[in-house]
């Protein structure tokens, strides 16, 4: 998409949100190869300033530096990875690993609908509809509580004791921050996948699991429809 639509003035900026310091984005950022900025984020900057709470999301911002639309769901373009995994059959698989797949399948995205959002605004600038005003753009974003500035505060701390080798303490802070803000899945699962990569499955470390978390959440709801 970025490809199709740089000659008429947009720009796509991604960022990985990597506590491992990088080392978990950076291998496929660099066999990417993108011709666009492509960030890797340590420290969940992304989450406090914008709202993001999980991925990918994207946040538009015009040609003035306003955001036009908050953090949502943003799939610009049909997943290969995500579709296999939807046509994907259960038969003979481990219990576990079909639970996850059965609940992935019931995901709820429209990555046509979106590309279809971004090239009308691209093309109509702030005539398009789906560039929201000052006002819609307040009403859409989500609020910041004290808890979620706690939160933020207490993943901070988490990634400071794990990058100093103090793991243990900083699960106390992750755990903690998850408290505060349940709906954050991007705090957990850089949380998880420390303790069980890839599945983020059951430990004695954390109370839930990401299996555990989207079934009482509502696969439905993980990510929320897009509204125009």
């Amino acid at each position: 998409m970025r490809e199709e639509l740089h000659p008429y003035g947009l720009e796509i900026v991604t960022v990985a949100l990597d506590t491992a310091g990088g080392d978990a984005a950076r291998p496929f950022v660099e066999k990417a190869a993108p011709r666009h900025p492509s960030l890797l984020d340590q420290a969940h900057s992304v989450d406090a300033a914008f709202g993001v709470v999980n991925v990918p999301n994207g946040v538009w911002i015009d040609e003035h530096g306003m955001i036009v639309r908050p953090a949502e769901p943003a799939f610009p373009g049909r997943n290969p990875v995500t579709a296999k995994f939807r046509e994907m059959s259960l038969d003979g698989l481990p219990d576990d690993v079909a639970d996850m797949l059965r609940e992935v399948k019931k995901f709820r995205t429209d990555p046509d609908g979106y590309v279809a959002m971004v090239r009308d605004w691209v093309t109509r600038g702030s005539e398009s509809p789906y560039a929201l005003g000052p006002e819609a753009v307040i009403e859409r974003s989500q609020p910041r509580s004290l808890d979620t500035a706690r939160a933020a505060a207490h993943f901070e701390l988490g990634q400071h004791f794990h990058r100093g080798g103090d793991h243990g303490r900083a699960v106390v802070h992750w755990r903690e921050a998850h408290r505060l803000q349940p709906e954050n899945w991007t705090y957990k699962r850089q949380a998880w996948n420390f303790e069980d990569p890839v599945r983020q499955g059951p430990t004695d470390v954390y109370d839930s699991c990401w299996i555990a978390d989207v079934k009482r959440f509502g696969a439905e709801n993980y990510y929320p429809p897009v509204v125009p």
